[in-house]
């Protein structure tokens, strides 16, 4: 089955498309090949487009862009394009869109009607920075694509609806709390699951008897806790806020700090909302950027600068997760670093591991430095040969995810 998977951000539109198997043996179900990919970033001003065609970069150039159907107009020239040119038809199955906030609604891939859309629609309040790039990639795809392909929603937040009741709940009055649907959602849940079954192909065993601590390092951040393929615990929470310090988020805070600021600085509820969501994180404490590598050049030299303390303070919270997710474990198999920082950068991966030989994490110097411009889909270990604890670097492959999922989606409706 070839299936196309969206990405939607919120400035951006990554795809695969992507040759799945269909029968009922499992080695032939898990089967991947990727056959064009690329993306469109900067929608809303001069876009840039990237597309490749079995790994190989064809088309690299900037085009105006300024919405999201625009951006699916484009993904649909250069698919319709590169397979004239190759003389065999695109032949997409199904479309499946990765969709942050599920809600309480759904907790598995669904196939998009009216309803679903209008439902996703309704949630955008909980995620106001994804959901609605989300929704117009969905439109997008319907306006060049036509209603006969399926369509499937495959949600970030399904992944974590295993989370138990104990660590999902917030110690909020419980009838407000279930009156609102308030508790722990979880998001990146595409891109842990793709952490940990990558993993677990490089470790050579059943990721069911694997216990996995999931790092996703990038703009946005989380650390998962996975237990025999089931997440058991995760850092984000009712919205993509909490947690992990990120580019522009702050990550757990004191709630009375939202009520602390609206009383002195006369800052409204939705301008505290866009303080913590959007002017805070590494951006917010060194003044300069959120972009790593640049706070990693400005700290150089300088370890009492800003650029220093937003790098310090995002290891140490990625580190603290860690030695919680341990106890929430028993103890782990492995670590798994994810994500644009988690993949990229050596510096930060040892900056977090540092001094945790206590727990068994000892990484090898020149296999961390080593461990860079992974392909989708590859790991590589990056700790010492016998080491306790492993570690390892794995190129997340979110958009194969949500290709199998909508696999699994469509081939499930049409049996039953």
């Amino acid at each position: 089955m070839n299936v196309l998977a969206i990405n939607s951000g919120s400035s951006s539109l990554k795809f695969k498309v992507v040759a799945l198997g269909e029968s009922a043996d499992k080695a032939d179900r898990l089967n991947a090949t990727v056959r064009y990919e690329g993306s469109v970033e900067e929608i809303g001003s001069a876009g840039r487009l990237l597309f490749r065609r079995a790994g190989a970069t064809i088309a690299q150039n900037r085009c105006a862009v300024a919405t999201h159907v625009e951006a699916v107009q484009c993904m649909m020239q250069m698919l319709e394009k590169s397979s004239r040119q190759e003389g065999q038809a695109l032949g997409i199955e199904a479309v499946g869109h990765r969709v942050v906030h599920g809600g309480e609604q759904f907790r598995v891939p669904v196939r998009i009607d009216e309803e679903v859309l209008a439902a996703i629609d309704r949630l955008a309040e909980l995620a106001p920075l994804h959901n609605p790039g989300c929704i117009d990639g969905i439109k997008g795809a319907r306006v060049g694509m036509g209603s006969d392909i399926p369509m499937v929603a495959v949600f970030d937040t399904a992944f974590h609806r295993s989370i138990p009741a104990y660590a999902a709940t917030y110690a909020i009055d419980l009838d407000l709390a279930r009156k609102y649907g308030i508790h722990r959602y979880g998001f990146h849940g595409i891109a842990h699951a793709s952490l940990a079954g990558i993993c677990a192909v490089a470790a050579s065993r059943p990721l069911a008897s694997l216990r996995l601590i999931t790092l996703h390092l990038g703009n946005g951040c989380s650390a998962t806790a996975i237990d025999r393929g089931r997440s058991v615990d995760t850092s984000m929470g009712f919205t993509p806020l909490e947690g992990l310090v990120m580019g522009t988020r702050s990550g757990d805070l004191d709630p009375a700090l939202a009520g602390h600021l609206m009383r002195h600085e006369g800052l409204t509820v939705d301008e505290v909302e866009r303080l913590f969501n959007e002017r805070s994180g590494l951006l917010g404490v060194s003044g300069l950027s959120r972009d790593m590598r640049e706070l990693l050049n400005a700290a150089e030299g300088k370890p009492d600068s800003r650029a220093a303390l937003a790098v310090d303070m995002f290891c140490y919270r990625v580190r603290k997760y860690i030695g919680a997710y341990l106890a929430v474990l028993g103890g782990a198999d492995a670590i798994v670093f994810g994500g644009g920082i988690g993949e990229r950068s050596s510096v930060i991966r040892s900056r977090i591991c540092n001094g945790m030989d206590w727990c068994g994490l000892r990484l090898d110097p020149l296999r961390n430095e080593a461990a860079v411009d992974l392909a989708f889909g590859d790991a590589m270990k990056i700790s010492e040969d016998g080491a306790p604890l492993a570690c390892y670097v794995a190129g997340v492959d979110e958009e194969v995810e949500i290709a199998r999922a909508t696999r699994d989606c469509v081939l499930k409706k049409s049996s039953s």
